[in-house]
């Protein structure tokens, strides 16, 4: 009898051991800490928001397939998300983070805490705030590395950095969130920064100016991000190509290019080979916009340096790279087109070949109107009072219809429309910004990495342009940059249920309605169902 009780005992304690760990008890914590701290840049000094007190924020090393906890405490003045960018977060869009449509927003003085589930994704992505403008100082790298036991798909570097692109103003982001919000354009920034810093291009800025050290034959992985609100960049090192291995979080077949062209959203690992004299080099970024200059874009140029180890003289100043024009949209595409899936045995691919619902969402910054309006299909989307997710979760009536138009209406409405999708359904969606856009759009989608399987400019033809699709090694991205009067054509299958928003990442385009939502349904199986929400979900 005893010997049963012992028995029964142990049986209890390794119950209670599994509701222990199943319930993430074991999974690696992380706190953020959302504070307003005074930061000095370009001579001026001003308070922003911030985690942890960083800019940029803190890194997040993870392997793939992990899982971790990041406990948000909002000690700010402002409400406040965090979306973590590229994570598809399978069955679990409750920490996904955009506001009014996956939660409602974590308020002053209270706290959330957001399971990150980490899946395929392998190599870099990255975290950043998903309220009003906050991202501007809100952000953050995510590594992934392969899973342990496992190595990289290139040789192993000597070092690795990240590399994040920004912007910078010296007025508030309150009052740039003001502008945005009574449908105007932003200030323009006063400075793009890599690492926080703007470079010593610009005033009261050299000492600061951030700066690597690199030995000669020896190689590095740089892990670049655009963390801008508005602008695609240009990046290049002087004297130095690099070589292009991984977007996304999605392995590349390896290209050598001089410069890379970088859309707000997006990240591109890329190897540095220390193979020069020893000297210091600039790596810089300016902006591509597509179009003739428009006055409310920044034309500046922001810089780090490279410095080599060993002892010599340095030329007097940094040797500084060739960047492409900012209007300069032929080596904006031959870049971005260069991309190929590795699709190797241990990265293999699976592009959908069979279409079961076809969609065409052109993207416009409608014109005509007393303030900015921005629209998908000419619905201009409009938040709810609730979110959407909690919405459809529990049959709440009356936030949102599931009448968003396949394609173009005649006349812009201002509703909360959504797209349903039916659980591993193949979809393929052609985004145009041709007919009037002004710029192009960097297009991310939630919950989902896709397929990009064709693009180009001037009209898409749905009679020729399809025979011109790569179903063999595309890209696998979750942000695509659609160009200047162009299109570009995804394709993926709709196997994570739930609620993900799909949205154009210049954050302006954004707030005046540039984005949709789709509504994956629960498929048959328990690993296609929602699950349920976690219990510290922030109120409406």
């Amino acid at each position: 009898m005893l010997s049963n009780m012992k028995v029964s005992g142990f049986q209890v304690l390794c119950f209670l051991l599994f509701l222990y760990v199943s319930h993430g008890e074991a999974w690696p914590r992380y706190k953020f800490v959302v504070e307003e701290v005074p930061y000095t840049r370009l001579c001026n000094t001003t308070k922003i928001l911030t985690v942890n007190g960083q800019l940029p924020g803190p890194t997040l090393y993870v392997h793939r397939g992990e899982t971790i906890i990041v406990d948000v405490y909002n000690k700010g003045n402002h409400n406040i998300t965090l979306h973590w960018h590229g994570v598809a977060q399978p069955r679990n869009p409750w920490s996904d983070g955009p506001e009014y449509i996956t939660q409602c927003p974590i308020q002053p003085g209270k706290k959330f805490s957001q399971k990150i589930i980490f899946s395929t994704e392998e190599g870099t992505l990255w975290w950043h705030a998903h309220s009003d403008l906050w991202r501007a100082t809100v952000y953050g790298a995510v590594v992934i590395y392969p899973k342990i036991g496992d190595t990289y798909p290139f040789p192993k570097p000597a070092a690795e950095f990240p590399i994040l692109l920004g912007e910078w103003w010296k007025e508030s982001i309150a009052e740039e969130n003001n502008i945005v919000q009574s449908g105007n354009d932003p200030n323009t920034s006063d400075a793009y920064t890599i690492n926080g810093q703007p470079g010593d291009l610009y005033n009261c800025s050299k000492s600061e100016t951030f700066n690597i050290t690199v030995s000669k034959g020896l190689t590095y992985l740089l892990r670049i991000i655009n963390s801008a609100l508005q602008d695609v960049l240009f990046f290049s090192i002087a004297d130095h190509n690099v070589t292009v291995v991984a977007s996304d979080a999605s392995y590349l077949k390896p290209f050598s290019s001089s410069f890379i062209a970088i859309s707000p959203g997006q990240t591109i690992d890329v190897l540095l080979e220390a193979n020069h004299s020893p000297n210091h080099y600039y790596m810089a970024a300016s902006v591509y916009t597509g179009v003739n200059a428009a006055g409310n874009t920044d034309y500046t140029t922001t810089t780090a340096i490279i410095k080599y180890s060993g002892k010599y003289t340095p030329s007097s100043s940094p040797i500084f790279p060739s960047l492409p024009d900012y209007n300069d949209t032929a080596s904006f595409l031959n870049f971005t087109n260069s991309f190929r899936s590795l699709d190797d045995k241990k990265h293999p691919i699976d592009v959908p070949t069979v279409v079961d619902v076809s969609l065409d969402y052109l993207f416009l910054v409608n014109r005509g109107f007393s303030t900015r309006v921005a629209s998908v299909n000419n619905v201009s989307f409009v938040n709810s009072p609730v979110d959407i997710l909690q919405a459809y979760y529990y049959g709440i009536n009356g936030v949102y219809d599931t009448s968003f138009p396949d394609t173009t209406l005649q006349m812009l409405i201002r509703k909360t429309k959504v797209k349903v999708l039916d659980y591993n359904s193949t979809v393929e969606i052609v985004f145009r910004t041709t007919d009037g856009a002004g710029s192009s759009h960097p297009i991310h989608l939630h919950g989902y990495s896709f397929y990009v399987v064709g693009s180009g400019t001037g009209t898409f033809d749905n009679k020729t342009d399809p025979s011109t699709y790569n179903l063999v090694d595309p890209p696998f991205q979750n942000t695509i940059a659609v160009a200047v009067q162009g299109w570009t054509t995804i394709r993926f299958k709709a196997n994570n249920p739930g609620v993900w928003f799909m949205h154009c990442h210049f954050d302006r385009h954004t707030v005046w309605g540039m984005d949709t939502v789709f509504i994956v349904k629960n498929g048959n199986s328990t690993n296609g169902k929602l699950s349920p929400p976690p219990p510290d979900m922030p109120p409406c």
